[in-house]
């Protein structure tokens, strides 16, 4: 299927944003999560089913 990330089209197989965090290298990053504008705890994200289209943002804290 086809879904935005941060802004960029990325074709992807996983159905869940869990699935996703982990194809992408976040598997066991601290990150925050939000499907279409809204926040998916870290909890939430093996049951949140993506779909055709979703905009997805992945954003990890930055080190000072």
């Amino acid at each position: 299927m086809q879904i935005l990330v941060n802004g960029e089209q990325h074709t992807t197989e996983a159905i869940s944003l869990d699935e996703l965090c982990a194809a992408l290298g976040f598997a066991n990053a601290k990150i925050a999560t939000a499907v279409n504008g809204c926040f998916v705890a870290a909890s939430a994200r093996a049951r949140t089913e993506l779909s055709e289209a979703d905009e997805i943002e992945i954003v990890a804290p930055s080190q000072a």
